[in-house]
């Protein structure tokens, strides 16, 4: 009873932050395991 009404009325995610978000986190994983390819190109 306490649980929900603590967390019954929050606010629906936004569907496009997660997109967001998912995106960012592929972007950091592939720039993480390619970092020595691309240091090694600028340098």
């Amino acid at each position: 009873m306490k649980f929900q009404k603590r967390f019954g009325n929050r606010k629906r995610s936004n569907p496009k932050k997660g997109l967001f978000l998912i995106v960012l986190l592929a972007i950091a994983l592939y720039l993480f395991f390619n970092a020595e390819k691309i240091l090694g190109r600028l340098l």
